[in-house]
């Protein structure tokens, strides 16, 4: 049985609705959260073997905006895309045309997490239109590079191993449940139980939400060989790095260097997480994104 969000209260009185388009062959589910007529709409891509539920806690928290959440292709309920590749390069015009697809290029705020950092930075280094970005937990550096390079390290066997298995048995390494609890126990960094119990649900009930094999492994391939640093500087709007001290992806340093390459960039640095700012500090990166773009509001629980 699925544990109840935390952030569950606050996100039933966001007002959703689900719909679909096609981009480069993929068939693009996404989810509005908000009303239309929000003087501000925010582009929302979420991380590498994620889904839009991943941010739902950080929209939960946003009030007086819109919030378009979708589906990465091939992922949650988004077919793969068949038109370009599956890679950053593929992702980030897929993300072009999604945008170009809603009549939003040039208005909406696109927001990337982890991974969707790397795809929304190099599609607004690539030419898409915004007028500001917003980047939580950014891959700051290249993934081996990282804190934690052994774990990564690690990481790219397992993903090895599942590209060499047959089929089936690569598809039942990369969905093991053992490995998604390792995974999941290796980012969270919250002392709550009751938080830590749902970070591991959501995990296992969204980690392995992917259409085939070779999309993951292709993804995958492209998250490690990729980063935030190599778009920066050519990224002029106005950057919103809201980064964590505990990231074991990212080390502090970098995350202050990628600062510094950004031609007009603000760092908020989070003391005390890691990689899910999104799941264990919502709250936090919602005040700085209002804060950032001057607009709307941080929402409340009810007590």
């Amino acid at each position: 049985m699925p544990i109840e969000s935390p952030y569950a209260a606050l996100l039933d009185a966001v007002p959703v609705t689900e719909s679909e388009v096609s981009v480069l062959g993929s068939s693009t589910r996404y989810w509005t959260y908000g009303a239309d007529d929000a003087p501000l709409t925010i582009v929302a891509v979420h991380g590498f073997r994620g889904e839009h539920h991943g941010l739902d806690p950080v929209v939960a928290h946003l009030s007086g905006v819109r919030v378009i959440s979708p589906d990465l292709p091939g992922f949650g309920e988004s077919t793969p895309l068949t038109e370009v590749d599956t890679s950053i390069e593929g992702y980030s015009a897929w993300l072009t045309g999604f945008v170009g697809q809603l009549g939003l290029t040039g208005e909406a705020i696109i927001l990337g997490h982890s991974f969707g950092s790397i795809v929304t930075s190099h599609a607004v280094a690539a030419g898409l239109q915004t007028p500001r970005l917003v980047l939580i937990n950014p891959i700051a550096a290249p993934a081996l590079s990282g804190p934690k390079a052994f774990l990564t390290w690690l990481t790219v066997q397992y993903y090895r191993a599942s590209a060499a298995l047959p089929e089936r048995a690569g598809l039942a390494l990369l969905g093991n449940p053992a490995i998604v609890r390792f995974t999941s126990l290796a980012m969270v960094t919250t002392k709550d139980p009751a938080l830590r119990r749902w970070i591991h649900d959501q995990h296992d009930t969204y980690f392995s939400r992917y259409s085939d094999r070779r999309t993951v492994l292709a993804g995958f391939q492209a998250s490690i060989t990729s980063d935030v640093s190599t778009a920066a500087p050519a990224i002029s709007v106005p950057t919103l790095l809201i980064a964590a001290d505990r990231d074991p992806i990212t080390s502090v340093k970098a995350l202050h260097r990628l600062e510094e390459i950004f031609p007009n960039s603000s760092l908020v640095m989070l003391e005390g997480v890691g990689h899910l700012i999104h799941y264990e500090r919502p709250r936090e990166a919602a005040r700085a994104i209002v804060d950032f773009l001057g607009v709307g509001s941080v929402a409340e629980a009810q007590p």
